[in-house]
């Protein structure tokens, strides 16, 4: 017989949506304003971490920049994130990635929980602008999780707030960094992207068109054996 998941937890950039490009565009902004040249393939490095390593991330590209006070590191990383802001307001539902929409329907029809365990503060804002809340039983908030990933805490706090144990959680990542967070917290991963970053994943799909209910289950419950 075949053993389902209790809970499903989505990364929201890169799984649900791509605003990774719209991050990428607000810190070149503000990278350019610095004097600091980045590009497509430095911002590979900002994705899963949290807005202030991002910052940090850039800032140690110009040496001069090493001793900024905090309270400069605090602005700048608020005046990237506005520009991030003004730039969300023009997502809706039809930026949502290919296939989410159907796995979000099956996961609700088949009564397992649902659960979004992203670093960006601006998570409950994107949902909304996409049409999708209804679907979340429990978002974390990320203003309040200490460690981002790779640790677990994302994960283990959603999984808390959906009352599931950590073993009976499905996550769903694009991230090196979210697939470690989510081996740690011993869930079964699930990446999406390339086979040689997220090599660490139980199972890895080229791009959310291949997230099927399904599959996952079987994979989830060869697993569990």
């Amino acid at each position: 017989m075949t053993q389902f998941p209790k809970a499903f937890i989505f990364d929201l950039d890169g799984v649900i949506t791509d605003t990774a490009e719209l991050h990428y565009e607000a810190w070149k902004k503000l990278a350019d304003q610095l004097g600091i040249t980045i590009d497509r393939e430095f911002n590979e490095q900002l994705k899963g971490i949290s807005r202030m390593e991002s910052l940090e991330l850039i800032l140690a590209q110009d040496p001069k920049l090493k001793d900024m006070s905090q309270d400069d590191k605090e602005r700048y990383a608020t005046q990237k994130n506005n520009h991030y802001k003004d730039l969300l307001k023009t997502i809706n539902p039809t930026d949502i990635l290919p296939g989410i929409k159907d796995l979000l329907e099956a996961i609700k029809n088949n009564n397992i929980k649902i659960g979004l365990g992203s670093a960006s503060k601006n998570a409950p804002a994107v949902l909304e602008q996409l049409e999708l809340t209804n679907y979340f039983d429990y978002l974390v908030d990320a203003g309040k999780v200490s460690k981002g990933k790779p640790d677990p805490e994302t994960f283990t706090t959603a999984a808390e707030g959906l009352e599931v144990a950590f073993e009976d959680c499905v996550g769903i990542e694009d991230a090196t960094a979210g697939i470690e967070a989510l081996n740690k917290a011993n869930m079964f991963s699930v990446g999406v992207g390339s086979k040689d970053q997220l090599s660490e994943a139980d199972y890895i799909v080229d791009s959310t068109t291949g997230l099927n209910f399904d599959k996952i289950v079987k994979r989830y419950g060869e697993w569990k054996q």
